[in-house]
């Protein structure tokens, strides 16, 4: 069920409750699932934010590996063909000796270039992104634990309007308190 859905069906409880003034529980505990279903429309919100940011940040990491495997690659080719160079009977002339340097100087130019883009610094990136992409992660997690104990309160809610046991109520209560209170905490924590 979408928060839309929720917001919906807190409305038709908020109406009942004013169709029938007399009974003051089904007005608290109506007022109650409003108030639970706009957390849970604020925390679907915050979810989909820290989904959207997962996968972004899985992108730039798979990229980012994919480069350096390119890197990677291209570093070992040139490294080969140095070695193959000094393998071949003419290795001693000056057009040979100055074809080693320059692959061996591309292949360690494209294992760490500082302050570019060579393998080791890709390596390097790739691992920060990481840790960005897990952040993300664990925060949508958290989020849907959240909307999960926050769904439950809106039922626990509904149900004590029609049972008309106040302690679905406060169980509700309690357990939408602890949840937005989760989900404010998941919201504003320190990346």
């Amino acid at each position: 069920m979408t928060s839309v859905e929720h917001a919906r069906e807190s409305l038709e409880h908020v109406e009942h409750a004013a169709a029938h003034p007399s009974d003051g529980h089904a007005r608290q505990a109506a007022l109650l699932i409003g108030v639970l279903a706009a957390a849970l429309a604020l925390a679907e919100m915050q979810e989909k934010q820290a989904q959207n940011a997962y996968l972004a940040n899985h992108v730039s990491v798979s990229d980012t590996w994919a480069f350096y495997q390119a890197k990677t690659i291209r570093a070992n080719v040139y490294a080969e063909a140095a070695v193959i160079l000094q393998s071949l009977p003419d290795a001693g002339s000056e057009e040979a000796k100055k074809r080693i340097e320059a692959a061996n100087a591309e292949a360690a130019r494209l294992k760490s270039e500082p302050g570019r883009e060579g393998a080791k610094e890709l390596a390097e990136r790739a691992k920060s992104l990481e840790e960005a992409r897990d952040h993300f992660l664990h925060r949508y997690h958290r989020f849907e634990l959240v909307n999960g104990g926050l769904q439950i309160a809106i039922v626990l809610a509904s149900v004590s309007v029609v049972t008309r046991m106040r302690s679905f109520a406060l169980v509700a209560a309690v357990l939408g308190g602890l949840s937005a209170l989760a989900g404010l905490g998941t919201a504003f924590d320190a990346f």
